[in-house]
């Protein structure tokens, strides 16, 4: 019993010695606090300088870490695209070989310059095989593109109409590419047909016309 109520007296004591330190404190010289006045200003100024801190400056620092975030999001994403074509690179190769090897044989299908008097006659001679006689057979003027040119041909035959539809039919298994445009065609003389058609073939360019249409597209 007589240590119990020793314990509540130092209670008391410790109760009243705290108490007695956050009396009469002078505002104007904390210096001459008691220390657990001074300790407890110095948490409460170390809280504030760490809220001022962090709206002032370390959000700003979290927002720039979520943009760095959202840049490692989007750098995963390409390395994974980039992973993926690494790993089809073998079979990227073998198609890119495929597709040079089928614009070869379509750049077989297109005369050179110097073949494109062949070819006119060629035309010429799959509408005279099929006795249809030419009214017209007209080139016109070669309009050049970026890496081919191209040629319009205006003709008129009269014939049969099975006569023409096999002149349309040679056109088309022609070795070259030729093609029948805006075909039109109407009732002859003598029970016979006319057409009338634009007939487009194409050649490349050589490769002096090639640079010349660089050279033209830059100065446009």
């Amino acid at each position: 019993m007589a240590k119990a109520k020793e314990k509540k007296i130092n209670f008391a004591e410790w109760i009243e010695s705290v108490q007695r330190q956050f009396r009469s404190l002078d505002s104007r010289d904390p210096s001459a606090w008691p220390v657990l006045p001074k300790v407890i200003l110095c948490v409460f100024i170390a809280g504030a300088v760490a809220a001022v801190s962090w709206f002032a400056f370390l959000q700003d620092y979290e927002v720039q870490l979520g943009e760095e975030r959202n840049k490692e999001l989007a750098l995963r994403g390409d390395y994974q695209k980039k992973l993926i074509k690494a790993v089809s690179l073998d079979a990227l190769k073998k198609q890119r070989e495929q597709i040079q090897q089928y614009v070869i044989q379509l750049e077989k299908q297109l005369p050179s310059k110097a073949e494109m008097a062949a070819l006119l006659s060629d035309i010429n001679q799959s509408g005279l095989g099929r006795s249809l006689q030419f009214e017209l057979f007209r080139p016109g003027q070669v309009v050049a593109k970026d890496y081919y040119a191209e040629l319009p041909i205006s003709i008129r035959v009269t014939g049969k109409y099975h006569d023409i539809g096999a002149f349309a039919s040679d056109i088309a298994h022609l070795s070259r590419i030729v093609t029948l445009n805006n075909i039109s065609i109407t009732p002859g003389a003598r029970e016979g047909l006319t057409m009338d058609a634009t007939a487009r073939t194409f050649r490349y360019l050589d490769p002096e016309e090639i640079q010349a249409q660089k050279k033209a597209g830059g100065a446009k």
